[in-house]
């Protein structure tokens, strides 16, 4: 059995992502993060983690997105598939 965790997003919506999207707009493509920091607010974290049941392999991709006044200025790592 496969055991996925985390935020699974299709690749399209990935794409769709653009430096200056307001906050609500990322949250209303990609869905609320697995992790927003206390710390550093200005940075959402997605993440995902796939264990496979027939060899128990683990897949693992994360992608963080930072803002600056409130608009999306960066994007880091990748959750698409490959």
């Amino acid at each position: 059995m496969d055991i996925p965790q985390g935020n699974r997003i299709d690749a399209s919506l990935v794409q769709q992502l653009e430096i200056g999207m307001s906050r609500n707009q990322v949250k209303f493509l990609l869905g609320t993060p697995a992790i927003v920091d206390l710390y550093q607010p200005d940075q959402w974290h997605y993440i995902y983690y796939l264990k496979t049941g027939d060899d128990g392999e683990i897949e693992k991709k994360r992608m963080t997105l930072t803002f600056s006044n409130d608009l999306l200025s960066k994007i880091e790592g990748n959750l698409n598939p490959g």
